[in-house]
């Protein structure tokens, strides 16, 4: 399996920024570490050798991104507005740097977008605030209010950030967007982001949106059923 390691300093964030790639062609795959992760965590857990036939035979190719989640929603000593301008100036990295990036590279502008947990908002926030960004998501056990991160602090570049809220208001332009893609929501039963999935669903169903919500026997909210959720969803 090809892997080659790439480091540049990001305008978006003003600082170097580092990530994984793994594979050597097709459709391009965008991870998300969970909360306060690495680049690295996919592949420490098996995410990545989960993927491998996909991953040999050429029909995707992983772009494991960093987080800055220590320095915008975790950051507990920053304003909780500082808190929401690091994360969009990481938004910003993420769709004006590392998209063009995994397109480039692999010659395909079809992206998918994927991550585990916190990861999972990551994913599906810039799938449904940047429509047509991405052609498919694939969030594993995500969470999606980041409410809960700001002390009761809350405005609009909050709520533009929130899809947890946002989705409630999708223009018709962005819903016309989103139509040709695909959502994929897994959690499972006794998962705590359970409550958070089955909403998210709701609120496409409402809209026509097509959503795929699979929603596993037991937790579910762990890597080895991530691992198994993402060889059946990633096709």
């Amino acid at each position: 399996m090809k892997r080659a390691y790439h480091r540049w300093h990001s305008p978006s964030l003003d600082r170097d920024m580092e990530l994984l790639v793994f594979g050597h062609g097709g459709t391009p795959v965008v991870v998300f570490p969970s909360s306060k992760g690495r680049f690295y965590e996919w592949e420490d857990f098996g995410m990545v050798g989960a993927l491998r036939r996909q991953l040999d035979e050429g029909n995707n190719t992983l772009v494991c991104v960093d987080s800055v989640d220590a320095e915008s929603f975790y950051n507990d000593h920053a304003h909780p507005a500082t808190r929401v301008a690091r994360h969009q100036q990481y938004e910003s990295y993420v769709a004006h740097e590392v998209v063009p990036f995994a397109r480039h590279l692999t010659g395909h502008d079809f992206a998918i977008a994927t991550g585990a947990s916190f990861g999972g908002y990551h994913a599906a926030n810039l799938y449904f605030k940047y429509p047509g960004l991405f052609g498919k998501l694939i969030s594993l056990s995500g969470a999606f209010d980041i409410s809960q991160f700001l002390d009761g602090y809350y405005d609009d570049a909050a709520k533009a950030s929130n899809p947890a809220h946002f989705i409630q208001e999708l223009s018709p332009e962005a819903v016309a967007a989103l139509a040709n893609g695909r959502v994929v929501l897994t959690t499972g039963e006794y998962d705590p982001c359970r409550q958070a999935n089955d909403y998210l669903a709701g609120q496409l169903a409402r809209y026509g949106l097509p959503v795929t919500l699979d929603i596993t026997e037991g937790f579910g909210h762990d890597w080895p059923w991530w691992r198994y959720l993402i060889q059946k969803h990633i096709v």
